[in-house]
């Protein structure tokens, strides 16, 4: 038979032994004393330990990191750490981008390059007129950003072309009475050109268009023909223009080259590069079987020479044909001048496997739209270190968001 049992009011403390009383006490207070050494803090839920005032032992928000000091020997006068800086540098990427390489703690590792972020120049060629003649300064600006965002890092446009400058020259002054080829260039195209490239991290490189060779459309034409700076012969390498070759072999052409060049880099002196093409050669089927290897050879030379006399920081580059068909067909031994870079130009797909190794065996290649087929291939092949865009539609912006669209499908 159960019984009821009435609970007692109150705590009960009166019926607790004095000793017992005074036991707690004592634990309680060693407990508070040692708090820190038991970490009671593990058996206590972290709401609950927000409300122990004793518990909360966390350290200010703004309190600096503590750092160990350096052992000291017995008696000597303690030397304080110096402090850390709290502030990140202005520019993190500044940093690495003079410590190639390194990762620093506040920075972590960059991702993978995809094989398109591996080829170190990206460039895309800007004829004469395509970008800059009669531009404003906002609208220079843009057109730079506008190939940078479609991953292009490198501008080739064409200072030069049909025996003139693009820039207001006073070599072309003193040499022709006039400055420059007709155009509607604002002076500072270029500056602005430049300027803009540099700050998005993209590099400008200066096109020599046509090279050597002349038309009849040059306001220069008829001075050349009457002081018999041309070539005898016709050059039609390329349908629909009938093309004459300046004569490098005259001091009076070598010279003025090498003053335009030397004029150029002085006034422009933070051009990343220069590049000739094709151009620069004279072609097998001129009259008379001439061979100008040799003459072309040592102006080429010299032009370098006086150019980088006047800048050394400027690259000099040709996009040429391989090695073979160059000094066969156009007695261009560029193999034998020197240059800091050479792009072969693979603009026809019959023999593109073929080129390939003269392409791996040089600093990169150059395509038109109709190697589109063969992107994949190109950005793919790690043997291909950079890549020119040759735009033959006469429409770079065009052809700048196929390589957009065509890089986004294999990255």
């Amino acid at each position: 038979m159960s019984r009821s049992k009435k609970e007692a009011s109150g705590c009960g403390c009166a019926s607790i032994p004095f000793s017992v009383i005074f036991l707690i006490a004592g634990g309680g207070y060693w407990l508070f004393t040692q708090r820190e050494h038991l970490e009671l803090s593990r058996f206590i839920p972290s709401d609950i330990q927000n409300q122990i005032p004793f518990l909360n032992t966390s350290a200010p928000e703004n309190s600096s990191p503590t750092i160990s000091p350096t052992p000291q020997a017995e008696n000597s006068t303690f030397q304080p750490q110096p402090t850390l800086p709290n502030n990140p540098p202005a520019n993190p990427q500044a940093n690495s981008a003079s410590n190639p390489g390194k990762n620093t703690s506040s920075n972590p590792p960059s991702s993978p390059q995809t094989p398109w972020e591996t080829k170190e120049i990206r460039g895309i060629y800007l004829s004469r007129y395509q970008a800059t003649n009669n531009a404003s300064e906002a609208t220079i600006r843009q057109r730079v950003r506008y190939y940078r965002d479609r991953g292009i890092n490198t501008i080739i446009h064409g200072v030069w072309g049909n025996a003139c400058t693009m820039y207001k020259s006073k070599v072309m002054q003193e040499k022709f009475g006039y400055q420059s080829c007709p155009n509607e260039f604002q002076d500072r195209w270029l500056d602005w050109l430049i300027d803009e490239a540099h700050k998005q991290g993209m590099e400008v490189h200066a096109y020599f268009e046509k090279g050597i060779k002349i038309d009849e459309n040059s306001p220069a034409f008829n001075l050349a023909v009457e002081r018999g700076w041309i070539v005898a012969g016709v050059d039609r390498t390329h349908p629909g223009v009938d093309h004459y070759v300046l004569d490098v072999g005259i001091p009076e052409v070598s010279n003025l080259f090498r003053e335009i060049l030397v004029e150029f880099v002085t006034r422009y002196p933070t051009i990343d590069a220069v590049q000739w093409d094709d151009y620069l050669g004279y072609h097998a089927e001129l009259p008379g079987q001439v061979d100008r290897t040799l003459e072309l050879t040592n102006f080429v030379k010299q032009a370098i020479a006086a150019m980088k006399a006047a800048n050394p920081n400027v690259s000099f580059d040709v996009c040429h044909h391989n090695p073979y068909w160059a000094k066969r067909y156009f007695a261009a031994d560029w193999e034998t001048w020197g240059v800091d870079r050479v792009f072969i130009q693979v603009y026809a797909d019959k023999n593109f496997n073929d080129e390939l190794k003269y392409v791996a065996a040089n600093d990169g290649i150059s395509i038109t739209e109709r190697q589109f087929n063969r992107f994949n291939e190109v950005v793919n092949n790690p043997q291909i270190e950079n890549i020119l865009f040759f735009p033959l539609s006469g429409e770079p912006e065009k052809m700048a968001d196929k390589v957009n669209t065509l890089r986004k499908n294999i990255n």
